[in-house]
């Protein structure tokens, strides 16, 4: 396999991938949840001069000029407005999701097993879920606080390791490294600790009957009062919450020549973070937005690992909500005439080919690291990428100087999703899937390339100044 840092763009040196990289795995550190995603996402945002919007409210769009909007605090649509935008004109997007397979604590979650206090988990997504055993696991996300007579969001993440999913012994189980596969429900059940010792310390279920309107009793009395204290809250004020658990263990620069990242989430945090820059640094200074006709827009969106079919997910009435609204003020077609004028790049990981198992990728299509951002194609429509957009593509790519490898799936393979064709079909607007290539897609800790943060951050910067005048001169309607 060639070296990633050596396939790495011409633009850019070692030094330059490896300080990228890092910014990256700082963003990663700081996102345990989709919540906290969006958070971070809202900082850099608004440190960049985006002004923040509410959906409910009416907006006054005005041309080289950014601005963004979130829904449900899971899902973030930013955008930044050429110079020369008028409603018709078109939409350059970028659409990554912010969510990624886990384990999140079920609504009543109060478990005691063998004299353990356990924590009730739902599995989320398409997760390997062998790879959540043995590992220090903390819980982040959101808490609905009543505070007086408000209601309000409190993000939540306890920084130190409070559950394990212990393996049984091999003793008690001598085929375990043959065919291991637990029971979702009975196997994957964290621990928090012992019912003893939690009684020692005073942490012990409310009698039954005696406040059936408290939230919090339906829960581990030891975990909401870490949640409590975290939060400066009284259990009679927690309301309800979404909490993922999450590895403790920080995502890393690694491998002998520091060219790996092993992280969590890395599908889909690394297209997030790198389509977040890539509009920044579109869009700053006096760069080519004074110019542009178009309006610059990235979609981040959640739920994408369960099907994208929520109010805040890709299969939704959001974008198309979004785009309507950005298009008022000329003539009554002119969302429909934007359309055809616009483009969007579904990004998501994809598969590097596995050096233990590459007989799993088809013959002549297997990415590597470092060889480039990698572009999905699939007959069955899996992915929405066409030889018109592919095209648009190699041409946004060349100018960026970043290489492009291909990705088609085995026949003899199931195919994932993305996206792409629900967006695609939706909106009825060209697209093609790309992605970055990692391992252990889906693993709690998941394996990238270094390279790979620099070049995605390179193409969408392009992508966004150059697509106008690559469609003009496209002429196929």
């Amino acid at each position: 396999m060639a070296a990633p840092m050596a396939q790495a763009t011409a633009a850019g040196t070692k030094e330059v991938i490896l300080s990228t990289a890092r910014k990256f795995v700082d963003f990663v550190n700081k996102c345990q949840s989709p919540f906290h995603v969006i958070e971070e996402c809202r900082t850099i945002l608004k440190a960049a001069g985006f002004s923040e919007l509410r959906e409910a409210d009416q907006w006054k769009i005005e041309p080289n000029n950014k601005y963004f909007m979130t829904r449900n605090q899971s899902s973030v649509v930013a955008f930044a407005v050429g110079g020369k935008y008028e409603p018709g004109n078109g939409f350059t997007i970028v659409g990554a999701h912010t969510d990624s397979p886990c384990l999140k604590v079920k609504p009543k979650s109060n478990k005691l097993k063998s004299g353990y206090q356990c924590v009730g988990v739902e599995c989320y997504g398409g997760g390997i879920w062998h790879t959540w055993f043995d590992r220090d696991l903390t819980v982040a996300g959101r808490v609905m606080v009543k505070n007086a007579d408000k209601i309000e969001h409190r993000l939540v993440h306890i920084d130190r390791p409070i559950l394990r999913v212990p393996n049984i012994a091999i003793h008690l189980m001598r085929d375990t490294n043959d065919n291991f596969g637990p029971n979702k429900e009975t196997n994957i059940v964290p621990v928090l600790c012992t019912a003893a010792q939690a009684q020692l310390e005073g942490h012990t279920s409310p009698k039954k009957g005696e406040d059936p309107t408290c939230q919090a009793d339906k829960h581990p009395p030891v975990l909401v009062s870490l949640l409590c204290t975290e939060l400066g809250i009284q259990r009679q004020d927690l309301l309800d919450f979404e909490l993922c658990l999450a590895d403790t263990q920080p995502a890393v620069i690694g491998g002998a020549l520091n060219e790996f990242l092993f992280s969590p989430r890395l599908d889909n945090l690394l297209s997030s973070y790198c389509a977040l820059q890539g509009l920044i640094e579109s869009s700053g200074g006096e760069g080519s937005l004074t110019s542009d006709p178009n309006i610059r827009l990235i979609a981040l969106y959640d739920n994408e690992e369960v099907g994208s079919q929520s109010a805040h997910g890709a299969g939704s009435m959001l974008t198309e909500h979004i785009l309507r609204r950005l298009s008022v003020g000329g003539h009554a077609t002119c969302f429909e005439e934007a359309i055809p004028k616009s483009f969007l790049l579904s990004a998501d990981q994809a598969h590097a080919v596995h050096p233990n198992y590459s007989e799993k990728h088809e013959e002549d299509h297997k990415p590597m690291f470092g060889k480039g951002i990698v572009v999905k194609f699939n007959a069955n429509q899996k992915y929405a990428t066409t030889a018109v957009s592919t095209s648009i593509l190699r041409e946004v790519a060349t100018k960026a100087d970043v290489p492009l490898q291909d990705f088609v799936v085995r026949n003899d393979s199931p195919c994932g999703s993305t996206i792409g064709p629900i967006l695609s079909a939706k909106l009825g607007m060209k697209t093609v899937d790309i992605g970055a290539p990692q391992l252990s897609m889906h693993s709690i800790r998941e394996m990238g390339c270094t390279a790979s943060v620099h070049q995605s951050i390179a193409l969408y910067r392009t992508y966004f100044q150059e697509y106008p005048s690559i469609y003009n001169s496209v002429n196929v309607d």
